[in-house]
């Protein structure tokens, strides 16, 4: 038997300059953090020679190439798995459509169960690599790298996409204070609302030209951010999510709506100085920086959202479970 425990993130600033139409002209840069709300796998080795996949649904069948979900079928392969296992999921919370990078989180995940079944060890960065390999090369995902890169490493960072498809992850060295600061300050609500990342991102790309003047600015948002988080200027925080979020919603139509607008609009008459919808756009969870003692008044004005505490998190990927069967 073995476990993996993936966590999800919340990305603060930068999304969207990890795709590849804009970092392999310029960098890209996303400041975000992984949270305390994570994607479990379990796996066993099978009596029989099939494989028993359960998700949303149930799969058995003889075979890695009969699987039908495409980040599972793509994991087996690449781990070098063809039969023999049974694999299941669950979540912490709703894990679709819900803009905190849970596909990501669940391949990582996969790709480590999976390697740790064969007795190998998996790095952060190969973790991460595979997964960017599968979700957007194999099963042509339009979305960018960022998700991956946060599962598989954990914690606050600083992550920049060069031209050449490399990654440097950079974690934001910060007072303890100021990041505790920041935890409590961050208040996040589910709209209820789920949406597809990938129909976002792609009409994102079709306005692809008018776009990057946007992206380059957050990826400054991004660089400025990390500098002042080190600084211990909290400050800044709310600013520059307000900034980032106005320059997102101009990228695409499909991003926001009149009744997120209307819902981010009365968290700032609430006592709010910035914030933004984690993730690509139009649904998921909203998140909003303010201090404390404004929380419970913005959770008043805004009863038909569901508060939901996240945490911070700094371990990223993990094998949580870890019991070989014997000739595995």
């Amino acid at each position: 038997m073995i476990v993996s425990k993936t966590p999800f993130r919340m990305s603060f600033v930068g999304g969207g300059t990890d795709l590849p139409w804009f970092y392999r002209e310029e960098m890209g840069a996303v400041v975000s953090t992984t949270i305390d709300k994570y994607m479990y796998i379990a796996l066993n080795r099978k009596f029989d020679d099939r494989i028993r996949i359960s998700y949303s649904r149930t799969e058995e069948v003889e075979t890695a190439q009969q699987v039908e979900h495409p980040l599972v079928r793509h994991a087996l392969g690449v781990a070098g798995i063809n039969g023999g296992i049974e694999v299941a999921s669950m979540a912490d919370i709703p894990s679709r459509g819900t803009g905190l990078g849970s596909s990501s989180s669940y391949t990582v995940g996969l790709l480590n169960a999976f390697f740790a079944y064969r007795n190998e060890y998996a790095s952060k960065e190969r973790l991460a690599q595979l997964a960017c390999e599968i979700e957007i090369e194999r099963c042509g995902e339009p979305i960018g790298k960022q998700d991956q890169y946060a599962a598989a490493y954990g914690g606050l960072n600083l992550i920049r996409f060069h031209p050449d498809e490399s990654v440097s992850v950079d974690p934001v060295i910060c007072d303890p204070a100021v990041l505790a600061e920041l935890e409590a300050s961050t208040l996040v609500f589910y709209t209820g609302r789920a949406r597809s990342a990938s129909a976002v991102l792609a009409e994102q790309y079709a306005h692809a030209d008018a776009n990057r003047p946007l992206m380059r600015r957050m990826v400054a948002l991004a660089l400025d951010l990390k500098k002042e988080l080190e600084s211990g200027r909290l400050d800044c925080m709310g600013p520059i999510l307000d900034e980032n979020w106005r320059l997102k919603r101009q990228m695409s139509d499909s991003i926001s709506s009149s009744q997120i607008d209307d819902w981010y609009s009365t968290g700032l008459a609430n006592g709010a100085q910035g914030g933004k919808l984690l993730g690509a756009g139009r649904g998921g969870f909203l998140m909003f920086f303010a201090p404390p003692d404004r929380h419970l008044r913005i959770s008043r004005a805004l009863p038909d959202l569901k508060p939901a505490k996240f945490r911070f998190e700094r371990t990223g990927a993990q094998i949580v479970f870890y019991q070989p069967a014997d000739g595995t």
